[in-house]
């Protein structure tokens, strides 16, 4: 058994600078756990631990002979509050890609968050936290907040000081095509900028006739602006249309986050978001605020308070995004929630 050991291990050794050579490969995670009280306005008030979007991943780069670079990533989804409950996930439900880039800017192909999404990342302040902004903008069968399969992206080289342009195609949204639904692709269409004190980010996205929740198109365009060093503060408009309407009323989405950094390792943030309904008494608002301390860069406490107030034919919440510990809300009730959370990114 000895023997066995020591031969695995010399071979090991032998075996990872070439491994070096050929790609640079990072495995990386995380933790993100909290434990929330929450309370739907009606029967339901209970403590519960929740798995936040927990991951792991592994992402490999490699520099060609020809200049271009080219890249790949596996991300799993990990439920740290359940531990075996675990079993009912399959492989690489998160991002998963690859793709080359170089001097024409960056292209990859696998399943991954769309432009649309990712373009709410400048007021993105409680993402995958009780308050996540995709309580109100990821509603129903308005969904545009997704993780697209089968995704062609193509991303250009900056311009203009920051800006670059993003193009996605998701040829179909399950992993086999279906004959049957021939019209389930996804565009998206997006404009981003970051430099010095400026994030800003506008994405238009259309879903095809048969595409899961029908056919639909979404607009949004988010900014930040950092007033201070330590002082964030942006706002966010998205406006939703579904072929239905009938069913699936127009929404619109507006409202204003910030986030303060007043110590050197300690944050205060808060956002209101209102989300407008071309329906009767369907209308909600999320109201969020929360302090953040960081024990190092890789660790993070946090607390969290967070409501929806709903309308009499609204029934949101302010933990339904990104999070296992969750119950649907009461429709005209108000949503309440409480959350003491740890973070881990390693």
């Amino acid at each position: 058994m000895k023997k066995t050991l020591c031969a695995l291990a010399v071979g090991a050794t032998l075996f990872t600078p070439a491994l070096a050579m050929a790609a640079d490969v990072k495995v990386y995670g995380r933790a993100h756990v909290s434990l929330d009280y929450l309370d739907d306005g009606a029967d339901y008030n209970e403590v519960g631990l929740s798995s936040n979007s927990s991951r792991l991943g592994f992402k490999a780069e490699q520099k060609l002979e020809n200049g271009m670079t080219v890249f790949g990533q596996i991300e799993q989804e990990i439920n740290f509050a359940s531990g075996s409950a675990n079993d009912d996930l399959k492989f690489a439900t998160r991002d998963t890609f690859v793709g080359l880039k170089g001097d024409f800017g960056q292209a990859r192909v696998g399943r991954f968050d769309s432009p649309f999404k990712v373009a709410r990342g400048p007021v993105n302040f409680f993402g995958d936290q009780l308050g996540d902004i995709r309580n109100v903008t990821r509603a129903g069968n308005l969904r545009f907040d997704e993780r697209n399969a089968n995704t062609i992206e193509y991303k250009s080289p900056k311009f203009g000081g920051g800006f670059n342009v993003i193009g996605a195609l998701s040829l179909h949204e399950d992993n086999s095509v279906d004959n049957e639904a021939n019209k389930d692709k996804a565009y998206d269409l997006a404009l981003t900028y970051k430099e010095g004190p400026v994030d800003f980010a506008a994405a238009y996205e259309h879903y095809e006739e048969d595409a899961n929740r029908g056919e639909r198109d979404g607009f949004r365009v988010a900014a930040a602006y950092k007033i201070t060093p330590e002082l964030n503060f942006g706002g966010l408009y998205q406006y939703l249309t579904h072929d239905n309407d009938a069913d699936n009323p127009d929404a619109q989405v507006f409202g204003v986050a910030a986030d303060y950094k007043f110590a050197p390792k300690t944050y205060l943030r808060g956002q209101v978001f209102h989300r407008d309904v071309d329906a009767d008494d369907a209308n909600a608002t999320l109201l969020a605020v929360g302090l953040e301390h960081r024990l190092d860069k890789a660790v993070r406490v946090y607390g969290n308070l967070a409501t929806v107030l709903n309308d009499e034919n609204s029934n949101l919440t302010p933990w339904s995004q990104a999070r296992t510990n969750n119950v649907a809300g009461t429709r005209g009730e108000d949503a309440f929630g409480l959350s003491l959370g740890f973070r881990y990114d390693f």
